[in-house]
């Protein structure tokens, strides 16, 4: 529709998107459903036989659909336990004021660190210099990009490279990038189609290590960090945030970017780099690093008010820890227990 100047030039593009409900209504009738919603349902049966046809039997050759289940249903009825009477308010108070926070601002951070100005790529190589078509082609090339950055986002995290270190320096790498894209806007006129050129290389780029890095990864750490008591709400409170500091982004991006405006141009990069580096300093001291932890270990990591540099390094053992005059103990065979001991006896150890 790029040479079009009527009507259809927008109304055919929404249209085609009429089409994809069919393959995904099909899609969605021969999924199997998920064996915890199942659970939750008390269809004891029925989840037994979705998570069989979700595992793949040959790689795992201990697999035990009974215990699977049964872990399931005590799960379930422990979160219905722990998360009776939680409010919104309880994430505000205590240690989960902190997970609300951090949760919050690494949702925000992925417009903090720049994401509306790639997504006004078109349009700024545009105003960059560079042609219709031109513009359009970089910006589809972003797009696949992001795709790529999304399959390489998975690798790396599965090769035990840390969510946090990820975050840390794919904002590293991001921060650079667009204090380039700034500098390219001092270029002289002469060069302006070199630099436009240059300009959109560089967002292409900045697409690909933000999806192999902070596009991807928030959605591990926000999930990871918030407490089981109250994630839904946690997760909830940090959507908002993101999508609070989306509309001010909206807002002020165009006027960044537009002619008869502020028209900054390429200059728009050193404002969002200054803001990249905020989120740099923010992520170094505040942000922890959750890989390889149960939730078990982060409830008491973030108890004990562990600085987030040392989350990775801190040992901690969540079974000898004492509740209530209470010791528990794991036994491989009969599971978890729980011993009380007296004032005397816990002296005394």
């Amino acid at each position: 529709m790029l040479d079009r100047d009527d009507h259809w030039a927008y109304r055919i593009p929404f249209a085609l998107q009429w089409m994809w409900p069919v393959p995904l209504f099909i899609g969605i009738y021969f999924a199997p459903e998920s064996p915890w919603w199942l659970v939750r349902k008390g269809r004891i049966a029925d989840a037994k036989k979705s998570l069989l046809r979700l595992t793949s039997l040959d790689r795992e050759t201990n697999f035990d659909a009974d215990e699977t289940i049964s872990m399931m249903v005590h799960t379930t009825n422990l979160e219905k336990k722990i998360t009776s009477g939680a409010s919104y308010l309880d994430c505000f108070k205590g240690i989960d004021l902190r997970r609300t926070e951090i949760v919050c601002m690494t949702w925000a951070m992925q417009n903090l660190s720049g994401n509306s100005f790639s997504n006004y790529s078109t349009y700024f190589l545009q105003q960059a210099g560079l042609n219709e078509r031109s513009s359009y082609s970089f910006a589809m090339g972003q797009y696949a990009i992001n795709m790529v950055g999304v399959f390489g986002a998975w690798f790396l995290m599965t090769v035990g490279i840390g969510r946090r270190t990820l975050y840390l320096y794919g904002l590293c790498g991001l921060c650079v990038m667009l204090f380039i894209m700034g500098f390219l806007g001092l270029t002289p006129a002469s060069s302006r189609d070199s630099s436009a050129i240059a300009t959109g290389s560089m967002m292409i780029l900045w697409a690909l290590v933000y999806q192999l890095t902070v596009g991807t990864v928030c959605y591990s750490l926000v999930a990871e960090l918030s407490t089981r008591r109250l994630q839904i709400k946690t997760v909830v409170l940090g959507r908002n945030a993101y999508n609070i500091v989306g509309i001010v982004n909206s807002v002020l991006t165009p006027y960044m970017l537009n002619p008869g405006a502020w028209n900054w141009g390429n200059f728009a990069g050193f404002f969002w780099a200054g803001i990249c580096f905020c989120c740099i300093a923010y992520t170094y001291f505040r942000l922890p690093e959750p890989r390889g932890r149960t939730f078990a270990e982060l409830d008491l990591l973030f108890e004990r008010g562990i600085s987030a540099r040392k989350f990775a390094s801190t040992q901690v053992d969540v079974f000898s820890e004492s509740l209530n005059g209470s010791t528990v103990s794991v036994d491989r065979e009969h599971g978890p227990s729980t011993t009380t001991t007296t004032q005397s006896e816990r002296t005394k150890n």
